[in-house]
């Protein structure tokens, strides 16, 4: 099994790499892909040392699967390259996910409908994932009718040039380099990627489309509302859910408990609720703050909390991985 990680510098090739270990992924050989620049840089996995290649010697090594983590413009270059030799690319980022020849992909729910042809995989946006994971078995009893969700996401989510900021600020320096257009730190930025001329921003588009995508159901209405706060790591989302079933909180309860991938966390007289800090390093999308809209029927609120470099990239694009190779072996 040999594996291209296209953006294994960065903060979530770095944890894709790690994900990778924890999980004892059987690779045999290990490209690490970065910009020109960072040829040559060594990275380490399970104490070893491996050079980054350039995107070329990667190409030409011909790997099983190459995980992207390093923006659109490069996965539209270069994902086709890979796909040509062979390589079945897992992409993090947005460049195929609204594609509809492309599959997007949340394990739990849909892995079982990639097929050898699929070379270009999508990794869903972080946000979508954690909601989808949350109520896909909801929806399979309930039937999911409208989602109202409001984001409160972590500064991760852009990058480094955005950690670098938070903590320049909370030191009381200006920002050398900012990554967003106001201070972050002591301040809730109603603003996450570009805005469109409806008002939405593109982040608040994904969560609609991509939502429908993976659950296969153009019919759910879906409203966004997408936040950056000062907080390093872990996304948290407020979620208000109609559905087109009457529900008893016993059984979403239980249904919840038995859902793979979510963690309820949920007694509030025990002061025990979803939190971004108990996310940190952990692949459970965490579930808590269960009740009943009391203002229309058939609805519920619920606050969902994941880390968004781990569920919400890495270990999401790992867990497709895993699923190609389980399938290739179950042929063998």
């Amino acid at each position: 099994m040999k594996l291209a990680i296209v953006g294994a510098t960065g903060l979530v090739g770095t944890e894709v790499l790690k994900v990778l270990a924890e999980r004892h992924f059987p690779l045999t050989e290990l490209l690490p892909v970065a910009s020109a620049k960072s040829v040559g840089q060594l990275v380490e996995y399970q104490g070893n040392q491996y050079p980054v290649v350039s995107m070329d010697e990667a190409i030409a090594a011909r790997p099983d699967i190459a995980i992207f983590s390093a923006g659109g413009s490069v996965s539209k270059e270069h994902a086709p390259r890979f796909a040509a030799v062979g390589t079945t690319v897992i992409d993090n980022s947005s460049a195929w996910r609204m594609d509809p020849t492309k599959k997007l992909v949340v394990p739990e729910l849909n892995a079982d409908t990639l097929t050898e042809d699929d070379k270009i995989i999508a990794n869903p946006n972080c946000s979508t994932i954690q909601m989808v994971v949350a109520l896909n078995d909801l929806h399979k009893k309930y039937q999911v009718r409208r989602i109202v969700v409001s984001t409160y996401q972590s500064v991760t989510g852009t990058g480094k040039k955005a950690v670098d900021q938070l903590l320049e600020e909370r030191a009381g320096q200006p920002a050398s380099n900012p990554a967003y257009p106001h201070s972050i730190d002591l301040n809730v930025l109603p603003h996450i990627d570009v805005f469109e001329p409806s008002g939405y921003t593109k982040e608040e588009l994904k969560m609609v489309n991509e939502t429908r995508k993976i659950m296969g159901d153009d019919s759910i209405r879906v409203t966004a509302t997408c936040v950056r706060i000062p907080v390093m790591g872990g996304h948290s989302e407020s979620i208000n859910v109609e559905f087109a079933e009457e529900f008893d909180m016993a059984e979403v309860r239980e249904i919840l408990t038995n859902t793979p991938g979510v963690e309820l966390v949920d007694n509030p007289a025990q002061n025990q609720y979803p939190m971004p800090k108990d996310s940190h390093g952990r692949d459970a999308v965490l579930v808590g703050r269960l009740r009943r809209d009391e203002t229309q029927p058939k609805t519920l609120n619920m606050w969902v909390v994941a880390d968004n470099l781990r569920k919400g990239a890495a270990t999401n694009a790992v867990q497709i991985a895993e699923y190609l190779v389980s399938k290739q072996a179950s042929k063998a």
